[in-house]
């Protein structure tokens, strides 16, 4: 019957038929069974007349039985298209009817996913993609397409959201993402001059539960503690999990009496009574810490960094205490200082004055230039240049390296279209690397232009890579995705496991300066290159000394494989590398 039906609609047009026969019978027997296989319907939706083009003459067809679409249902409940849009969710409907609208007017074809209501109550994902058939005046008369179940596909990448968004155990945000919430709380406060705090909040010898009762028992304990902090807060605060025995709390509309008010009743919840777990009664407390915003804070940095000291004095001083964080005079002076820099640097952005300087990176057996690392420098009002060690430091503290970043990467793309014959590395901080915006840019500069993206390398350090290696893989992927390469610097500062290594697959490691400087006489430091050299070579990396300054330590790193060398011994760092003396590409 299916067959019988969906071939009087699917092949009302000779046009329809595609392939090495003519036959319909035989298409069918060669399209249906191929459906199947491939877990897809084909359907085929004569229009009605009406705006939804669910008037008088609507019918929907299908190749064959959809029980496995929509559940056991006789096929006079999804026989028109009227019907089969009750079965739409109601969020996606909306959607799916904008996309018909807009291929009909424009052709081509559509594209859309949604949910269908099954008959058990529950709901599937479908890929739906189709064509219109037009009659001799170009009007739609009806619409074949087929539909791809696609539950599990959505299911995953709900999961991989969730674990991207979430703590696993808590179901809390994670670090990542309560830090951006803080971020965007702390700009908020800034302009709109409210108040508003952030406590760190720490649990007590948490190793002599996991020792005393286990693992399994110490995750319970530790589930109903976030549960027990997430009562004590108000719908408008939030709360993540900054670790593996620290929470993050922060506090919407709140000054200083507030935030201890706040930490003083999560103290009392745990005082008053024992944490209930399947291994029995649990004697817990906590220690917390915290900081109230604006005032010197001026980053989700500066908040997390206060309150984790608070946090620290409160276990020194006794535990089960809470601590708020107070600048000495000291401190408020470099705070005053950081700021008066943080604002040079905001005029030298406006005024065109960040710069980038660039460094040779030589082949090891020829020492011939095979790109140049690029460095930030800020150009003073006089003209002079300012090193990145006087204020990179301090815009991460206050939060614009994202945009010296930004900066960074306009530059670099303009040289690399200016001179075809010219590759560049730009180097990414760790919050750019979760920073959408500099994604993006990148994309919209490089789209459409191969060669560009294959003269560029990004660099990250290796402490941003373990600070979150699931963010940085997906990063990293998405730069080699674009046909640019990754550098991982400072490679062996942060003593990446294996296991890092296999998941961020980049092209390029940088061996640590620090590992390079006096190889000639530090016996340990040649063991150590020779350990990494190793490391990397057997994930088939190549390899770039870094910070070499005489001729022996270069023939030294070439000597032990080291496919790149850098360092001032082939080149300092300038403003005005060398091919600038040759006229720029149109």
């Amino acid at each position: 019957m299916f067959q019988r039906q969906f071939k009087r609609g699917f092949f009302s047009h000779e046009r329809n038929l595609v392939g090495v026969t003519q036959d319909k019978d035989k298409l069918l027997e060669i399209l249906v069974p191929a459906l199947k296989a491939a877990g897809d319907f084909a359907y085929c939706w004569t229009l009605g007349g009406g705006d939804d083009w669910t008037g008088s003459g609507d019918l929907l067809e299908w190749s064959h039985d959809p029980d496995a679409l929509f559940g056991p249902t006789a096929l006079s409940d999804v026989s028109t298209g009227a019907a089969f849009h009750a079965r739409i969710n109601p969020d996606d409907l909306v959607q799916r009817m904008e996309a018909l609208s807009l291929h009909i007017d424009q052709g081509g074809v559509f594209d859309c996913e949604y949910r269908v209501t099954r008959t058990d109550g529950g709901f599937a994902w479908v890929h739906d993609r189709g064509a219109a058939v037009r009659d001799g005046q170009g009007k739609p008369v009806r619409i074949v397409g087929t539909m791809r179940i696609i539950t599990d596909r959505k299911q995953q990448e709900s999961l991989l959201e969730q674990r991207a968004n979430f703590d696993d155990l808590t179901g809390h945000l994670n670090k990542i993402r309560l830090r951006e919430a803080l971020d965007t709380a702390v700009q908020y406060n800034q302009r709109y001059k409210v108040s508003g705090g952030y406590l760190a909040v720490g649990i007590d010898k948490l190793s002599m539960v996991n020792d005393a009762y286990g693992y399994e028992i110490a995750d319970a304990v530790i589930i109903e503690i976030s549960r027990r902090i997430e009562r004590c807060l108000r719908t408008s605060d939030t709360i993540g999990r900054i670790g593996g025995d620290r929470f993050g709390l922060i506090l919407a509309h709140c000054d200083e009496s507030g935030l201890r008010i706040a930490a003083e009743k999560i103290l009392h919840a745990f005082r008053s009574e024992p944490i209930e777990s399947p291994g029995g009664s649990v004697h817990v407390t906590v220690s917390i810490g915290g900081v109230c915003f604006p005032g010197f804070v001026r980053t989700a940095h500066d908040a997390m960094t206060s309150a984790e000291s608070a946090l620290q004095e409160a276990k020194s001083s006794g535990r089960n205490c809470f601590i708020e964080f107070k600048l000495s005079e000291e401190q408020r002076d470099k705070q005053r200082q950081n700021i008066a820099v943080g604002e040079q640097v905001m005029k030298a952005l406006e005024d065109g004055r960040i710069v980038l300087a660039y460094q040779p990176v030589v082949c090891a057996k020829t020492f011939q230039t095979k790109y140049c690392e690029t460095l930030l420098r800020m150009l003073g009002e006089d003209g002079g240049i300012v090193a990145a060690g006087v204020f990179v430091p301090i815009a991460e503290k206050l939060g614009l390296v994202r945009l010296l970043d930004l900066r960074a990467l306009e530059l670099a793309i303009t040289e690399l279209i200016a001179y075809p014959e010219v590759s560049v590395a730009v180097n990414v901080s760790s919050l750019t690397v979760t920073d959408p915006a500099w994604m993006r840019k990148l994309k919209g500069l490089i789209r459409g232009r191969p060669t560009i993206a294959s003269r560029l390398m990004v660099e990250i350090t290796e402490t941003a890579a373990l600070e979150d290696s699931e963010v940085t893989s997906r990063f990293v992927a998405e730069v080699r995705g674009l046909g640019s390469k990754v550098a991982l610097d400072d490679f062996g500062s942060g003593y990446t496991s294996f296991r890092h290594m296999k998941s961020l697959t980049v092209d390029v490691v940088k061996i640590d300066g620090a590992f390079v400087t006096d190889i000639e006489k530090n016996a340990e430091n040649q063991v150590f290159i020779k350990t990494l050299m190793s490391l990397a070579d057997g994930f088939g990396l190549q390899t770039v000394a870094e910070c070499i300054e005489t001729e022996s330590e270069a023939k030294i790193l070439s000597g032990e494989g080291a496919d790149y060398l850098q360092g001032w011994y082939f080149g300092k760092p300038v403003i005005d590398p060398p091919w600038r003396a040759k006229p720029a590409a149109e």
